[in-house]
């Protein structure tokens, strides 16, 4: 018998399950040099489960089976998108084990990534969630994640593959398989992005944003096609090694919400297709469920135990999968093959953006600017996409290799937030010591971003309530870099001005304040800024009760001030790392319409450092008056309240020099953050000492009051919710609601 009468026979034999041990002459020989059948593996959709195709193709690898083509769905899309790129199966296991799922699956930056302005945000007590305001619509997010750290994610993986125009040419051939969300079809992605494809495949409706692509709005493909066997027919495969890790219908029993329901009714609606499809399932082709049990889709802090399953379930095959083996020979050229193309050694020669992306050409180039002419550092170049994306006006920044000629360079792909350029946020604050005390403020912040190439922004807060007030800033930088800046702004405000002896409310005013300021400034790159400027202010105050003479009826300042800032905290609600600074000199001067001269110096620093659940903040601001006249009441300074002598009433400590120092301490208790209404708790205690003075000679240890205060915060979506009890050394006392920013 002739070689080829051999092979159709070894052919047969594999078909009919015999196996590739019976041809013993074919074997001997280098077997990707004879005809043998293809093998397509499928990897299904299932979010967290998917985890386990990892372990599959691990197995795999060690059984020394070939994949001659991938088709995925989800999750599936993703280990096999990567699969197919070139990488290995445990160089993907290392992959999802260092991935830091829970940061994957937020779309903000940390806070210290931010541009600076974008910190100074949430300095006031407004809910961080944004809405959209277009022609009159308020609009949302089109996705909770719009999936800007994923998408960063595997495009480092597969960054040699941005502009693949087919994915027939990939290592492993390949597949994606997303669906279209406005005729509901299946979408076979055989080209264009891979990182976007993998990207689009697992993007779960209102989890996460639809991807754009080719002209379709592109969700999960497990709502058409969970488990795409028919694809990888397509593809030529003679056997399919199909993996399902879809997650088992619930009893009645476990359906104990709208939500365990909802999820009962998608995988309903996902396993008739998956059903349709296993029926096509022939002698040839192998199954493997891994035993997942009732791991959760969402289940991604399980990544080695999954991985393990799926490694448990694959060693069941083992035997007909060793039909499949190819020699050590085959195998090492196979194994060769597949090795992807090296970039980390390319040379950025230019940067450029895509169509969609003049807006903010200028912009990028001006940040992308120090990458041109070195070789390319991934690490560098998430840096400055981060810097970017922290100016907060991107849905997605992506990026991918590009060539013109002989010069080697990247693209860089900006899409604004579907949902902006102009937003709304709304917020709350309270504060009620259960003693006839309280104060609420409710406001509204209208954010007009992008006004110009260079990212004007006009941003107008209104607030009424115990302290109404009007306030509107025009933010224009002055470069591309936006490194400089003016920003002139007017404020219309009434707030009170109790007046205290011995802790008790003598008198009461209240003051009615119109000021306006034009500020220079230059930031410091996203830690900080240095700020200086003109201010004139005209008060007028109106007595309530107590006696009229404490407080002057007019009230004027016109002076210079310089302000310099420093910001590196992760979080100004419940901060656990880092520190803030600030130094601010007022100048007021009588040519420049201020009521008398005096020079005036305020500081304030906190840091904050953390192990595990416990935190340590210390935090210390203190005010004085240089020289010159110290003024009147209202220009004093203000001391008692939460976090500012927590034992004493609000504001019942004035004087025209203030120090005060605090030691805080506070542990994170339960679960937190892990159910819908499930907010971060924390308890914790701080020590407090300070004081106002009259002269600076007269601060003194002695002088100052010493206080604690016991709390409970919560850290909801409204901001920080406190209960606390405050304790001074003159034996007074406080009790406390509090809602709003204190840090």
């Amino acid at each position: 018998m002739g070689r080829s009468g051999l092979q159709f026979l070894c052919g047969w034999a594999l078909t009919v399950g015999i196996g590739w041990h019976t041809c013993v002459w074919a074997a001997d020989l280098p077997q990707d040099s004879i005809a043998r059948p293809r093998i397509c593996v499928v990897l299904s959709g299932g979010g967290a489960r998917g985890l386990a195709h990892i372990g599959v193709l691990k197995v795999l690898e060690e059984l020394k089976v070939p994949i001659d083509c991938i088709a995925g769905t989800s999750v599936g899309a993703i280990v096999g998108g990567l699969y197919a790129s070139g990488m290995t199966a445990s160089q993907i296991d290392t992959a999802m084990r260092s991935v830091d799922w829970q940061e994957s699956f937020r779309d903000a930056p940390p806070r210290r990534a931010l541009a600076f302005r974008r910190k100074q945000d949430d300095r006031n007590f407004l809910v961080r969630f944004p809405l959209g305001l277009q022609h009159g619509d308020v609009l949302l997010p089109k996705g909770l994640i719009q999936g800007q750290k994923l998408q960063q994610q595997l495009r480092r993986l597969t960054l040699s593959f941005s502009n693949s125009t087919s994915f027939d040419q990939l290592p492993t051939p390949f597949r994606a398989v997303a669906t279209d969300l406005e005729t509901g079809n299946a979408v076979v992605m055989k080209s264009g992005d891979l990182a976007l494809a993998m990207r689009a495949s697992m993007s779960a409706p209102g989890v996460f944003a639809p991807v754009e692509m080719d002209g379709r709005l592109l969700v999960d493909g497990g709502l058409a096609e969970n488990l795409p066997m028919d694809v990888a027919r397509s593809m030529g495969a003679d056997i399919l090694i199909v993996v399902d890790v879809r997650f088992p219908l619930q009893s009645r029993e476990q359906m104990k919400s709208a939500l365990s329901i909802s999820n009962q009714m998608i995988a309903i609606l996902v396993r008739k297709d998956a059903d349709r499809q296993r029926a096509t399932l022939k002698p040839q082709d192998i199954l493997i469920e891994p035993m997942l049990g009732i791991t959760s889709s969402t289940d991604f802090g399980e990544v080695v135990n999954t991985i393990a399953l799926g490694e448990t379930a694959v060693r069941v095959a083992a035997t007909r999968l060793a039909s499949l083996r190819l020699n050590d020979t085959a195998y090492e050229q196979y194994r060769l093959r597949r090795q992807p193309t090296e970039t980390n050694s390319s040379r950025i020669e230019f940067v450029q953006v895509d169509a969609q992306s003049r807006r903010y050409e200028k912009t990028i180039a001006a940040e992308m600017q120090p990458l041109i002419g070195k070789t390319l550092n991934l690490v560098q170049v998430d840096d400055h996409i981060a810097d970017l994306y922290g100016l907060g006006y991107f849905e997605t920044l992506d990026y991918v290799l590009a060539n013109h000629g002989t010069k080697s360079g990247m693209e860089v792909r900006a899409r604004r937030k579907s949902w902006g350029p102009n937003y709304l946020r709304f917020g709350l604050n309270l504060q009620d010591d259960f003693q006839g005390n309280s104060r609420y403020n409710a406001a509204a912040r209208f954010i007009l971003t992008e006004i110009d190439p260079l990212g004007a922004e006009l941003l107008t807060d209104a607030q009424i309530g115990s302290n109404p007030k009007l306030v509107s800033e025009f933010y224009q930088p002055m470069d591309a870099q936006r490194r400089w800046f003016v920003a002139p702004s007017a404020r219309i405000e009434a707030r009170d001005l109790p007046i205290y002896r011995n802790d008790i409310e003598v008198a009461d005013f209240r003051l009615r304040e119109v000021e306006a300021d034009l500020d220079f400034g230059r930031n410091l790159g996203n830690w900080g800024e240095v700020r200086a400027g003109y201010h004139r202010l005209n008060s007028a105050a109106r007595v309530r009760f107590g006696n009229p003479n404490l407080v002057q009826p007019t009230f004027n300042r016109g002076q210079y001030f310089s302000k310099v800032s420093y910001d590196r905290l992760d979080n100004l609600d419940f901060p656990r790392d880092g520190q803030t600074f600030s130094l601010q000199w007022d100048a007021d001067r009588s040519n420049l319409g201020s009521d008398f001269a005096a020079d005036k110096l305020r500081g304030d620093w906190l840091v904050a450092r953390s192990r595990e659940r416990n935190t340590w903040v210390l935090w210390g601001t203190a005010g004085t008056t240089l020289d010159g006249n110290a003024g009147k009441l209202q220009d004093f300074y203000s001391l008692g309240g939460f976090f500012n002598l927590s034992g004493l009433s609000p504001g019942s400590v004035l004087g025209p020099h203030f120090a005060i120092g605090r030691a805080i301490y506070f542990r994170k208790i339960g679960r937190g953050g892990e159910g819908l209404l499930d907010f971060p708790a924390y308890l914790g205690l701080s020590l407090e000492i300070g004081n106002t003075w009259n002269k600076r000679g007269d601060i003194s240890y002695g002088s100052a009051h010493k206080d604690a205060l016991a709390f409970l915060g919560l850290d909801t979506f409204l901001g920080p919710v406190y209960f606390g009890s405050g304790y001074d050394d003159s034996g007074n006392n406080a009790f406390y609601l509090f809602l709003g920013r204190t840090f």
